[in-house]
């Protein structure tokens, strides 16, 4: 069932206040603020987060239903929280994804969570009856997914020359109908075939925004959706894509590091990736504490990305390199199990006030994607938006499907 244009924005704007209501709660982030400010004006909710177990922490991160109940006996408002993330269309059945997925012993060199993610975004849109345009294609896995599904051509749009040869060989080993070409989809006059259903499988940022904005401008009959990575842009501040949205008066203008908060999700993520990025975190907080005693100032000092390579040379050569990077001088003798140990308890007072900013994370979402609806709708398109697959498979699950409608 497709949702109309009013519905779109009636969610979004309800969305949008919930969000400016509580922006001085999800807005400030606790890794570059030992304290945030809310916590003054809500005590007793600091006080219970900082009360909870690292087990406590883990069963609410799962269950944000159950920590907006809890949350909301200290922010009342907050209780809306299932409200305001509802999505009416949900994921196809689990037979109609195995249809939809590709054989393993077809899928060459695409990794299991991707050919299953593939398999659902492709059964949640079929049938297929349009030529297809694979936008952002990689090597073509969601390209020869489709390609299986339908009797019609595909073709993909990649940029790295090679993924496009790799995908380009894959195909002609499997004898699939699809033509992978070299593309830059963000180059100036970038012509779309005007029968095509476009389709993106979590393109990124300014990516997939692209494709909204030039597959509309092409009236293509059929655009599909599932963007990933909203902060990925070269703008400042979020534009709104539509009209509509971008003219209400009280609307929430997210920075992109806001928009980060969105897709901070690690329910997909491998153990050893979870465990590097704790220990770091905790390197980088140590670093915090032993920056701000060294200079005098009281305020964050970002440092780049540190090579997971060097995690084995401990925590006092990460704060040698950090000193390097940003021309600090460290004394001849630090006391570097003070400042681990810091690091530590601040790790654990981070990961209890971030536990409340994640309430956030799909509202914030859906604040975006709500606002692609609304621009398609006004672009002559009858949208559906749904799930195409549970969270555990990839929290980035949300689908717009729009098709063009007749004489719009």
């Amino acid at each position: 069932m497709r949702q109309s244009a009013e519905d779109f924005y009636s969610t979004w704007q309800a969305l949008n206040d919930w969000l400016v209501q509580h922006q001085a709660v999800w807005q400030p982030a606790p890794f570059t603020e030992p304290r945030p400010a809310w916590a003054r004006h809500y005590p007793e909710l600091a006080d219970w987060l900082k009360g909870l177990t690292n087990a406590d922490c883990a069963e609410l991160d799962a269950d944000p239903v159950m920590l907006s109940e809890i949350a909301s006996r200290y922010v009342p408002e907050l209780a809306l929280y299932p409200q305001m993330v509802s999505v009416s269309g949900q994921p196809p059945g689990a037979a109609e994804m195995m249809a939809a997925t590709l054989p393993e012993v077809r899928a060459t060199d695409m990794p299991g969570r991707k050919r299953e993610q593939a398999g659902a975004f492709v059964a949640a849109l079929k049938p297929l009856q349009q030529s297809m345009l694979d936008w952002c294609c990689g090597k073509g896995h969601l390209s020869r997914t489709l390609a299986a599904q339908s009797h019609n051509n595909v073709v993909g749009y990649e940029k790295n020359p090679e993924l496009v040869a790799d995908g380009n060989r894959l195909a002609r080993r499997y004898q699939d109908a699809v033509q992978i070409h070299a593309q830059d989809v963000m180059a100036n006059h970038l012509v779309l075939p005007g029968d095509s259903h476009a389709l993106a499988l979590h393109a990124c940022g300014d990516l997939h925004r692209h494709l909204l904005k030039q597959g509309a401008a092409a009236a293509l009959p059929r655009l599909s959706v599932s963007p990933c990575c909203y902060h990925k842009t070269f703008a400042g501040p979020y534009q709104t894509l539509s009209q509509r949205t971008g003219a209400y008066p009280n609307r929430l203008v997210p920075e992109r590091q806001d928009l980060r908060l969105a897709v901070r999700e690690t329910v997909t993520a491998p153990s050893r990736a979870r465990v590097q990025n704790r220990v770091l975190s905790q390197w980088r907080l140590g670093f915090d504490g032993l920056q701000r005693d060294l200079r005098g100032v009281d305020e964050y000092l970002p440092v780049p990305s540190y090579p997971p390579r060097l995690l084995g040379e401990g925590f006092p050569a990460f704060c040698h390199w950090a000193a390097d990077k940003k021309h600090l001088g460290l004394p001849a003798v630090s006391d570097f199990n003070y400042w681990l140990s810091y690091g530590r308890q601040r790790y654990d007072e981070v990961r209890r006030y971030e536990l409340l900013r994640h309430l956030f994370r799909r509202p914030l979402e859906l604040w975006v994607v709500l606002d692609y609806a609304v621009f398609l709708e006004e672009q002559g398109y009858q949208v559906q938006l749904s799930q195409f697959c549970a969270r555990s498979l990839t929290p980035r699950n949300l689908l717009l499907d729009a098709v063009k409608k007749k004489g719009a």
